[in-house]
């Protein structure tokens, strides 16, 4: 039997020297910490399609393809292993909305370089990674 693990789609929207965060609320995963907009592959979906999914779900956003350029990836084992794809956009359709109030209790705006103390260790690690030009890392915790 071949192992196998969860893979996830990690959104870096930028507004210049901004990113946008999202505090994770209710969800039972790094409730109270920042993070990205964010999901897990579905079954028989590419990376861009499942990141344009997320960021319609969580942010009310439409993205297409040719906005989104894949980043990094890391393999994450902490609690479990999963790959984590990370991607890039500066361009997109709608306004920023919290579509998911009841799972993220804040989304907003920070300098890349200010992100807040709260946040998540791995999505830090990744955001410090994209800034200096990493694009494949390991986290073990």
């Amino acid at each position: 039997m071949r192992f196998s693990f969860l893979s996830a789609v990690h959104l870096l929207l930028l507004d210049g020297d901004q990113i946008l965060l999202s505090r994770r609320f209710n969800t039972g995963f790094a409730d109270g910490q920042y993070g990205l907009v964010a999901g897990h592959l579905d079954g028989g979906e590419s990376v861009r399609a499942a990141m344009i999914r997320e960021a319609a779900e969580e942010a009310g956003i439409g993205l297409s393809p040719d906005d989104l350029t894949v980043v990094g990836v890391m393999h994450r084992a902490v609690k479990s292993e999963r790959i984590d794809f990370f991607l890039t956009a500066q361009a997109w359709k709608g306004a920023v909305t919290n579509c998911e109030p009841d799972r993220c209790d804040d989304l907003r705006w920070f300098p890349l370089t200010q992100l807040p103390q709260n946040t998540i260790p791995y999505v830090k690690r990744a955001i410090d990674n994209y800034r200096q030009g990493i694009w494949f890392d390991e986290f073990t915790g």
